[in-house]
Protein backbone atom coordinates (compact mmCIF):
# COMPACT_ATOMS: atom_id res chain seq x y z
CA UNK A 1 0.00 0.00 0.00
CA UNK A 2 1.20 3.52 0.39
CA UNK A 3 2.37 4.02 4.06
CA UNK A 4 5.37 3.97 3.42
CA UNK A 5 6.58 0.72 4.76
CA UNK A 6 8.87 -1.11 2.42
CA UNK A 7 9.51 -3.90 4.28
CA UNK A 8 9.12 -7.06 2.16
CA UNK A 9 7.93 -10.06 4.34
CA UNK A 10 6.98 -13.60 4.56
CA UNK A 11 5.64 -16.27 6.48
CA UNK A 12 7.01 -19.49 7.32
CA UNK A 13 5.16 -22.32 9.56
CA UNK A 14 7.50 -25.15 10.61
CA UNK A 15 6.38 -28.52 12.33
CA UNK A 16 2.81 -26.88 13.32
CA UNK A 17 0.72 -28.88 15.57
CA UNK A 18 -2.83 -26.78 16.67
CA UNK A 19 -6.23 -28.05 18.47
CA UNK A 20 -9.11 -27.43 20.36
CA UNK A 21 -9.40 -29.17 23.74
CA UNK A 22 -6.82 -31.46 23.93
CA UNK A 23 -7.66 -32.92 20.59
CA UNK A 24 -5.35 -31.84 17.57
CA UNK A 25 -6.65 -30.54 14.77
CA UNK A 26 -3.37 -29.80 12.66
CA UNK A 27 -0.39 -31.81 12.73
CA UNK A 28 2.84 -31.81 11.32
CA UNK A 29 2.16 -28.71 9.20
CA UNK A 30 4.63 -26.93 7.07
CA UNK A 31 3.84 -24.16 5.28
CA UNK A 32 5.89 -21.40 3.45
CA UNK A 33 3.89 -17.54 2.40
CA UNK A 34 6.67 -16.03 -0.11
CA UNK A 35 6.61 -12.37 -0.97
CA UNK A 36 5.31 -11.30 -4.47
CA UNK A 37 2.86 -14.87 -4.54
CA UNK A 38 -0.14 -16.17 -3.56
CA UNK A 39 -0.82 -19.27 -1.81
CA UNK A 40 -3.81 -21.13 -1.50
CA UNK A 41 -4.88 -23.54 0.96
CA UNK A 42 -7.41 -25.96 -0.26
CA UNK A 43 -8.98 -29.28 0.83
CA UNK A 44 -12.60 -30.74 2.72
CA UNK A 45 -14.59 -29.23 5.26
CA UNK A 46 -12.64 -29.66 8.69
CA UNK A 47 -9.30 -30.80 7.28
CA UNK A 48 -7.50 -27.44 9.28
CA UNK A 49 -7.71 -24.94 6.88
CA UNK A 50 -8.58 -22.20 8.92
CA UNK A 51 -7.11 -23.35 11.80
CA UNK A 52 -3.67 -23.39 10.40
CA UNK A 53 -4.34 -19.92 8.95
CA UNK A 54 -5.35 -18.18 12.49
CA UNK A 55 -2.36 -20.28 14.16
CA UNK A 56 -0.13 -18.34 11.35
CA UNK A 57 -1.87 -15.06 12.69
CA UNK A 58 -1.36 -15.81 15.84
CA UNK A 59 -4.84 -16.25 16.54
CA UNK A 60 -4.69 -19.75 17.86
CA UNK A 61 -1.83 -21.31 20.04
CA UNK A 62 0.53 -23.54 19.24
CA UNK A 63 0.79 -27.20 20.77
CA UNK A 64 4.13 -27.68 18.59
CA UNK A 65 5.92 -25.67 15.74
CA UNK A 66 6.94 -22.08 15.13
CA UNK A 67 6.28 -19.58 13.09
CA UNK A 68 8.97 -17.46 11.48
CA UNK A 69 8.54 -13.85 9.67
CA UNK A 70 11.03 -14.41 6.39
CA UNK A 71 14.30 -12.45 8.52
CA UNK A 72 13.97 -15.52 10.62
CA UNK A 73 12.32 -13.76 13.43
CA UNK A 74 9.83 -16.03 15.74
CA UNK A 75 6.50 -13.92 15.56
CA UNK A 76 5.95 -15.30 18.95
CA UNK A 77 8.86 -12.69 20.14
CA UNK A 78 7.07 -9.68 18.70
CA UNK A 79 4.60 -7.66 20.45
CA UNK A 80 1.07 -7.16 19.06
CA UNK A 81 1.80 -3.93 17.81
CA UNK A 82 4.84 -5.07 15.89
CA UNK A 83 3.31 -8.25 14.49
CA UNK A 84 0.06 -6.59 13.76
CA UNK A 85 2.86 -3.76 11.58
CA UNK A 86 3.53 -7.36 9.62
CA UNK A 87 0.78 -9.55 9.11
CA UNK A 88 -2.98 -9.20 9.18
CA UNK A 89 -5.72 -11.28 8.97
CA UNK A 90 -9.21 -11.39 7.58
CA UNK A 91 -11.30 -13.48 9.40
CA UNK A 92 -14.56 -15.85 8.01
CA UNK A 93 -16.51 -13.62 10.16
CA UNK A 94 -16.29 -10.37 12.04
CA UNK A 95 -19.24 -8.54 14.43
CA UNK A 96 -20.79 -5.48 12.53
CA UNK A 97 -20.06 -2.38 14.78
CA UNK A 98 -22.75 -0.69 15.28
CA UNK A 99 -23.35 3.29 14.85
CA UNK A 100 -20.08 3.98 13.24
CA UNK A 101 -19.50 4.20 9.28
CA UNK A 102 -17.44 2.50 6.55
CA UNK A 103 -14.86 4.87 6.57
CA UNK A 104 -14.44 4.49 10.23
CA UNK A 105 -14.30 0.34 9.99
CA UNK A 106 -11.42 1.27 7.47
CA UNK A 107 -9.60 3.37 9.25
CA UNK A 108 -9.56 0.54 12.60
CA UNK A 109 -6.84 -0.85 10.12
CA UNK A 110 -4.51 1.60 10.95
CA UNK A 111 -4.42 0.97 14.84
CA UNK A 112 -0.87 -0.24 14.81
CA UNK A 113 0.45 3.22 13.31
CA UNK A 114 -2.09 5.42 15.95
CA UNK A 115 -1.04 6.56 19.36
CA UNK A 116 -3.69 7.98 21.90
CA UNK A 117 -3.99 11.10 18.77
CA UNK A 118 -4.73 10.44 14.95
CA UNK A 119 -2.14 12.56 14.32
CA UNK A 120 0.39 10.23 15.32
CA UNK A 121 -0.22 8.65 12.12
CA UNK A 122 0.26 11.12 8.84
CA UNK A 123 0.14 8.45 6.27
CA UNK A 124 -3.07 6.96 7.40
CA UNK A 125 -5.61 9.27 5.40
CA UNK A 126 -3.72 8.70 2.16
CA UNK A 127 -3.64 4.92 2.83
CA UNK A 128 -7.29 4.67 4.18
CA UNK A 129 -8.60 6.32 0.66
CA UNK A 130 -6.64 3.69 -1.15
CA UNK A 131 -7.93 0.97 0.48
CA UNK A 132 -11.58 1.63 0.17
CA UNK A 133 -10.60 2.48 -3.75
CA UNK A 134 -9.26 -0.84 -4.18
CA UNK A 135 -12.16 -2.49 -2.48
CA UNK A 136 -14.93 -0.44 -4.41
CA UNK A 137 -16.34 0.89 -1.02
CA UNK A 138 -15.38 4.48 -1.61
CA UNK A 139 -18.99 5.59 -2.78
CA UNK A 140 -20.16 3.97 0.37
CA UNK A 141 -17.66 5.68 2.45
CA UNK A 142 -19.84 7.85 4.73
CA UNK A 143 -23.09 4.67 5.25
CA UNK A 144 -23.57 3.16 8.24
CA UNK A 145 -22.00 -0.27 8.58
CA UNK A 146 -25.42 -1.68 9.82
CA UNK A 147 -26.92 -0.76 6.50
CA UNK A 148 -24.71 -3.09 4.54
CA UNK A 149 -25.23 -6.48 2.48
CA UNK A 150 -23.36 -8.99 3.30
CA UNK A 151 -21.06 -9.10 0.34
CA UNK A 152 -21.11 -5.34 0.75
CA UNK A 153 -19.28 -5.48 4.64
CA UNK A 154 -17.19 -8.51 3.53
CA UNK A 155 -15.36 -5.75 0.93
CA UNK A 156 -15.19 -3.89 4.18
CA UNK A 157 -13.27 -5.38 6.11
CA UNK A 158 -10.99 -6.49 3.34
CA UNK A 159 -10.14 -2.30 3.18
CA UNK A 160 -10.03 -2.76 6.76
CA UNK A 161 -7.16 -5.07 6.29
CA UNK A 162 -5.79 -3.15 3.72
CA UNK A 163 -5.27 -0.08 5.69
CA UNK A 164 -3.25 -2.06 8.27
CA UNK A 165 -0.47 -1.85 5.24
CA UNK A 166 1.39 -5.19 5.99
CA UNK A 167 3.52 -6.83 3.65
CA UNK A 168 1.77 -10.23 5.00
CA UNK A 169 -2.29 -10.92 3.78
CA UNK A 170 -4.22 -13.96 5.18
CA UNK A 171 -7.58 -14.33 4.34
CA UNK A 172 -9.84 -16.83 5.73
CA UNK A 173 -12.27 -17.34 2.66
CA UNK A 174 -12.76 -14.01 1.30
CA UNK A 175 -15.00 -14.72 -1.33
CA UNK A 176 -18.13 -15.68 0.80
CA UNK A 177 -20.97 -13.77 0.97
CA UNK A 178 -19.95 -11.93 -2.49
CA UNK A 179 -21.90 -12.58 -5.60
CA UNK A 180 -19.92 -13.54 -9.19
CA UNK A 181 -18.53 -9.95 -10.15
CA UNK A 182 -16.88 -9.27 -6.71
CA UNK A 183 -15.55 -13.41 -6.33
CA UNK A 184 -13.88 -12.34 -9.44
CA UNK A 185 -12.69 -8.60 -8.27
CA UNK A 186 -11.50 -9.84 -4.87
CA UNK A 187 -9.20 -12.33 -6.53
CA UNK A 188 -8.11 -10.39 -9.31
CA UNK A 189 -7.28 -7.55 -6.29
CA UNK A 190 -5.29 -10.25 -4.46
CA UNK A 191 -3.07 -11.28 -8.06
CA UNK A 192 -2.38 -7.88 -8.19
CA UNK A 193 -1.36 -6.92 -4.42
CA UNK A 194 0.96 -10.26 -5.09
CA UNK A 195 2.24 -8.96 -8.39
CA UNK A 196 2.61 -5.11 -8.11
CA UNK A 197 3.13 -4.74 -4.19
CA UNK A 198 5.36 -7.78 -3.35
CA UNK A 199 2.42 -8.88 -1.14
CA UNK A 200 3.12 -12.57 0.30
CA UNK A 201 -0.99 -13.99 0.17
CA UNK A 202 -2.00 -16.77 2.04
CA UNK A 203 -5.31 -17.55 1.81
CA UNK A 204 -8.34 -20.19 2.36
CA UNK A 205 -10.44 -21.44 -0.66
CA UNK A 206 -13.01 -24.08 -1.31
CA UNK A 207 -13.24 -23.30 -5.22
CA UNK A 208 -10.69 -25.56 -6.51
CA UNK A 209 -11.30 -23.52 -9.98
CA UNK A 210 -10.68 -20.21 -8.42
CA UNK A 211 -7.55 -21.60 -6.75
CA UNK A 212 -5.93 -22.97 -9.78
CA UNK A 213 -6.60 -19.73 -11.20
CA UNK A 214 -5.15 -17.61 -8.67
CA UNK A 215 -2.26 -19.30 -6.64
CA UNK A 216 1.02 -19.79 -7.66
CA UNK A 217 1.33 -22.36 -5.02
CA UNK A 218 -1.27 -24.56 -3.50
CA UNK A 219 -1.58 -26.25 -0.13
CA UNK A 220 -4.03 -29.45 0.12
CA UNK A 221 -4.73 -30.23 3.67
CA UNK A 222 -6.37 -33.50 4.62
CA UNK A 223 -7.17 -35.04 7.66
CA UNK A 224 -5.25 -32.10 9.60
CA UNK A 225 -1.96 -32.95 7.77
CA UNK A 226 -0.83 -31.50 4.83
CA UNK A 227 -0.94 -34.09 1.79
CA UNK A 228 0.40 -31.79 -1.24
CA UNK A 229 1.98 -28.93 -1.94
CA UNK A 230 3.48 -27.72 -5.35
CA UNK A 231 2.66 -25.61 -7.97
CA UNK A 232 -1.77 -26.17 -9.14
CA UNK A 233 -0.74 -28.34 -11.68
CA UNK A 234 1.02 -30.90 -9.48
CA UNK A 235 -1.54 -30.88 -6.94
CA UNK A 236 -4.79 -30.48 -8.33
CA UNK A 237 -4.63 -33.84 -10.28
CA UNK A 238 -7.74 -36.50 -10.54
CA UNK A 239 -6.07 -38.93 -8.75
CA UNK A 240 -5.13 -36.54 -5.37
CA UNK A 241 -7.95 -34.83 -5.57
CA UNK A 242 -10.73 -37.63 -5.93
CA UNK A 243 -8.81 -39.56 -2.98
CA UNK A 244 -8.71 -36.10 -0.94
CA UNK A 245 -12.48 -35.27 -1.02
CA UNK A 246 -14.20 -38.85 -1.28
CA UNK A 247 -15.81 -38.20 -4.85
CA UNK A 248 -14.59 -38.48 -8.22
CA UNK A 249 -13.39 -35.06 -9.60
CA UNK A 250 -12.49 -34.85 -13.41
CA UNK A 251 -9.91 -32.13 -14.18
CA UNK A 252 -9.17 -30.82 -17.81
CA UNK A 253 -6.53 -28.03 -19.37
CA UNK A 254 -7.98 -25.31 -21.35
CA UNK A 255 -5.33 -25.85 -24.39
CA UNK A 256 -5.72 -21.83 -25.07
CA UNK A 257 -4.54 -20.32 -21.52
CA UNK A 258 -3.38 -23.56 -20.04
CA UNK A 259 -5.78 -23.10 -16.80
CA UNK A 260 -6.55 -25.89 -14.83
CA UNK A 261 -10.26 -26.52 -14.62
CA UNK A 262 -12.56 -29.41 -11.76
CA UNK A 263 -15.70 -30.82 -12.03
CA UNK A 264 -17.43 -33.17 -9.29
CA UNK A 265 -19.01 -35.55 -10.80
CA UNK A 266 -22.07 -37.14 -8.86
CA UNK A 267 -24.50 -39.09 -9.89
CA UNK A 268 -26.95 -36.35 -11.54
CA UNK A 269 -23.76 -34.35 -13.12
CA UNK A 270 -22.99 -36.33 -15.96
CA UNK A 271 -26.47 -35.47 -17.90
CA UNK A 272 -25.96 -33.63 -21.08
CA UNK A 273 -27.80 -29.84 -21.90
CA UNK A 274 -30.90 -29.99 -23.56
Amino acid sequence: MTDGNSRTDGLRGVDLRLGYHGATVVRDAAITLRPGAVTALIGPNGSGKSTLLRGLARLHPLERGEVLLSDGTPARTLTAREFARRVTLLAQSRPTPSGVTVRDVVGYGRHPYRGRWRADDPNGPAVIDRAMTVTGVTAMADRPVGELSGGELQRVWLATCLAQDTAVLLLDEPTTFLDLRYQVEILDLMRELADNDDIAVGVVLHDLNQAAAVADEVVLLSAGRVRATGRPSDVLTEDVLTETYGIRIEVTVDPLTGLLSTRPVGRHTSRALA
